[in-house]
């Protein structure tokens, strides 16, 4: 996945998010991808993690809000991208 790459998510009852995925990672059997709601500049990032199960068809994420899980994969992603900050709220 590259930044150009647009996703959708449809959470249940709300209206479609865009995002635009900047990085995807594999950490203890869990896959986990950094967005952005801007396609270019500053924006707002969101690490996802995977929790759909074999053989769905959809992808089902959810933010990663726990604060050790959330430091470990942002490390990951800041290595990987070397451009990028990544700061916490």
């Amino acid at each position: 996945m590259s930044k150009e790459e647009k996703i959708t998510f449809r959470p249940d009852g709300e209206e479609p998010v865009d995002f635009y995925v900047l990085e995807q990672t594999r950490i203890g059997g869990h896959d986990y991808i950094l967005v952005t709601d801007a396609e270019e500049g500053d924006g707002e990032a969101l690490i996802l993690k995977d929790i759909s199960r074999d053989g769905e068809t959809d992808g089902v994420y959810i933010i990663v809000s726990d604060d050790d899980e959330l430091a470990a994969v942002a490390g990951v992603f800041g290595n990987m991208l070397e451009d990028v900050e990544l700061e916490s709220e």
